[in-house]
């Protein structure tokens, strides 16, 4: 049986299998806020279960969430009725407001496949920041791949035990050329010995490409960096130097928008 999304789709199993006990990803944000004079009302695209919102929440930031899955969405409300959350599409929503800080985490931004979906997402973002506001994304770095395969080699197997279910999935990752896309296919054993496979892909961007793109939208790039970060060997402080050599697997970009 081919599937969406099973972890999207099952958010409390999402954060077991993802876990982040030290809010790191949700500090990473508040650090490059408070460093690069953002303010404190924050639109989290990709919001997901709406963990980094209850920490911005007690941080006093007003928080608002949008993400794609209504079932990531229902949770987080659960979750942090604090904040403010929607179901909507990150290449074309509009919230009819304007905010200091938009952050989009993870891989989110990396849903845009192609360039049409790209500039979508960032005009959606630049028209809604207010004058002088940060736009903090996070992505897989595209520069990592020419010549290393360290995430393309072999099959990754995972299991999870949570609430007394056995959960466990082999996952292959390969590059799509022609599309500049990372694919990947993960195939899961669920309780009860279901079958299940779920197949994604993720847009490679390069350095100077996210850069054009955000200048071409609207934007001034304050940094572009590869680590550190909240998924990065190398751990994340809020006096960290920002590495501008490229080589690593993710890419960091906090950009202000100049009109």
């Amino acid at each position: 049986m081919a599937h969406a999304n099973f972890l999207t789709d099952n958010p409390a199993v999402y954060e077991a299998w993802f876990p982040d006990p030290e809010h790191v990803a949700a500090r990473f944000a508040d650090d490059v806020v408070r460093r690069f004079g953002g303010g404190d009302d924050l639109l989290d695209v990709g919001c997901g279960t709406g963990r980094d919102a209850r920490w911005w929440c007690e941080q006093g930031y007003r928080v608002t969430g949008l993400d794609s899955s209504p079932a990531m969405v229902a949770h987080a409300a659960e979750h942090c009725p604090r904040a403010e959350f929607v179901v909507d599409d990150m290449r074309s929503f509009d919230l009819r407001r304007e905010f200091d800080v938009i952050t989009c985490l993870d891989s989110a931004l990396l849903y845009c496949h192609d360039n049409s979906e790209l500039e979508g997402f960032l005009t959606r973002c630049h028209d809604h920041l207010r004058p002088g506001g940060l736009l903090i994304a996070e992505a897989r770095n595209g520069a990592f791949f020419l010549g290393n395969t360290e995430l393309l080699d072999g099959v990754a197997e995972r299991a999870l035990s949570y609430d007394g279910q056995q959960y466990s999935s082999r996952t292959r990752l390969w590059i799509d050329h022609a599309a500049q896309l990372l694919r990947r296919e993960r195939c899961w054993r669920l309780p009860g010995d279901d079958e299940l496979v779920q197949r994604s892909a993720w847009r490679l961007l390069f350095p100077q490409e996210l850069r054009y793109f955000a200048a071409r939208t609207g934007f001034e790039v304050l940094a572009l960096f590869d680590e550190p970060g909240p998924r990065t060997d190398t751990p994340w402080s809020a006096d960290a130097e920002l590495s501008e050599r490229m080589s690593g697997d993710r890419l960091h970009l906090v950009a202000r928008r100049i009109d």
